[in-house]
């Protein structure tokens, strides 16, 4: 069976360094849960690595979040939808919103619940995903500012999450002009600018990002150490806080290209090779358990660098591993390190085991 590891070594070295980057900025760090899929013992272990404040896209996810850590301050990331608002407003203190209208009706629901809900307007900067546009600031919040039971808490934004926009010194800037301009046209205090995220942490590690920007949602750093800007990772988080692993169920020395005519129309589209093949070259093949219907093969890469994937069907994937097989045998386990595109889908799915590593007493 293959197996996702979750090493609370290097999970809670990667958030103790990246807590410490963001409270060295004087700002609050918000861990992104929604890539554990509602896990309840990393959700745990997260907890008793003293993590406060988790977010989630997935009320489902928030309801284990809820249950195992009922002390953490929850926020729902993705913008309310009409039909959940009641559970919206029952799971996430704060929610992330861009509809005065949904804002509204938050407003209605917390009343009828008896609680204040707190919000953070999102706001449009050029990724082209959610966020209302600068041009209706002012209307918005006034509007909201008149509702008893929401408290706006700050504005916020979303950078390289569709578009793949880089964070800009200027956007960050933006930002904290709007929350200037809004605090003294109102004279109410905005104390968050929600936009700090995995994308913007190479920014803060060079000491260029902007004081105003003061509270951090990051998960996929914490979970796999990426560095989203420059690629491969940031520079003292660790890589190896999550692998999988997979099981080898054939392993035989066969030639490295297919013969016969070959087409295009596989069922799952081919992976991108690396390097040119000999028709006449041969090495061993490993067959292992994994396939394009558990994860996304092409954010699959082997630990060992000297392995390459050769392609992937539904269940499972070839992986080149030399002109000698090294020791490896049917049973044994190959070891990947995912990308986040992978991780997520690994851990939504039911077919791996999800395996927690402690630390050794």
């Amino acid at each position: 069976m293959n197996r996702i590891t979750i090493d609370l070594d290097a999970l809670e070295y990667n958030l103790n360094v990246i807590s410490n980057w963001v409270e060295g900025h004087g700002a609050t760090l918000t861990v992104v849960t929604k890539a554990l899929c509602g896990h309840r013992e990393t959700l745990e272990a997260l907890r008793d690595l003293g993590v406060d404040s988790m977010s989630d896209s997935r009320l489902d996810n928030l309801e284990v979040v809820r249950d195992v850590a009922p002390d953490v301050e929850t926020w729902y990331l993705r913008p309310p939808h009409s039909s959940a608002l009641d559970d919206v407003v029952r799971l996430a203190n704060v929610s992330l919103n861009t509809e005065l209208e949904i804002i509204q009706e938050l407003n209605d629901e917390a009343r009828k619940q008896e609680t204040v809900h707190r919000v953070v307007v999102m706001i449009e900067l050029g990724d082209l995903r959610e966020g209302i546009l600068p041009g209706r600031l002012l209307q918005t919040y006034k509007n909201i500012f008149e509702l008893p039971n929401i408290r706006v808490i700050g504005i916020g934004a979303n950078l390289g999450c569709l578009g793949g926009v880089v964070p800009s010194i200027d956007q960050f800037m933006q930002l904290a002009l709007y929350r200037e301009l809004l605090e003294l046209k109102f004279e109410r205090k905005l104390p968050l600018i929600s936009a700090g995220s995995s994308s913007s942490l190479p920014l803060l590690i060079d000491g260029s990002l902007p004081r105003q920007i003061n509270h951090f949602r990051v998960g996929e750093s914490v979970f796999l150490g990426t560095n989203l800007i420059q690629g491969g990772f940031l520079e003292g988080l660790r890589s190896d806080a999550m692998r999988l692993e997979a099981e080898i169920v054939e392993i035989k020395e066969k030639g490295m290209v297919p013969l016969g005519e070959t087409t295009e129309m596989t069922p799952f589209q081919p992976l991108e090779e690396n390097e040119e093949t000999d028709p006449g070259q041969r090495g061993y093949r490993a067959i292992v358990t994994v396939g394009q219907v558990d994860t996304d093969i092409g954010g699959l890469t082997p630990v060992n660098e000297s392995y390459k994937i050769a392609g992937a069907s539904s269940d499972l994937t070839v992986v080149n591993v030399g002109e000698v097989k090294e020791g490896l045998t049917v049973g044994d386990r190959i070891g990947f390190r995912a990308a986040y595109s992978s991780f997520v889908r690994l851990m939504a799915n039911p077919y791996t085991e999800k395996v927690l590593l402690r630390p050794a007493s």
